[in-house]
């Protein structure tokens, strides 16, 4: 996949959450804006390792040694379990940092952003 595919992928994300946000009180947006990077990154990626765990599995073979072999938890399993967790983490934060009155309008709109995700 292209770099620039991804980078195109990131800012496209990016920019629905900022429109979320767009009427965040000035004294959060820089804290709001690097939240929103980091789960739009997250986002993207979480949706590479999805596409690779269906096409390829849980689980991966290995051998150490002459006789010991078997299976284990793919490395992009283990990455997507520790990566989906840090986003939910960063969701929650954004959500969080939203007005109270706000937040059961925009928790609609995480739910329509994480479903292009999990």
């Amino acid at each position: 996949m292209q770099e620039q595919d991804v980078e195109k992928r990131i800012r496209t994300k990016q920019n629905k959450l900022k429109n979320m946000f767009k009427n965040i009180d000035k004294n959060k947006k820089d804290l709001v804006l690097d939240l929103i990077y980091n789960a739009a990154f997250m986002a993207v990626k979480l949706e590479d390792l999805s596409k690779y765990i269906k096409e390829n599995g849980v689980k991966e073979e290995y051998q150490n040694g002459e006789n010991q072999f078997g299976y284990k938890e793919s490395i992009e399993m283990k990455t997507y379990n520790t990566m989906i967790k840090n986003y939910t983490n960063i969701i929650k934060q954004l959500t969080d940092l939203l007005p109270v009155e706000e937040q059961g309008k925009v928790e609609d709109e995480f739910d329509k952003f994480s479903d292009e995700v999990c």
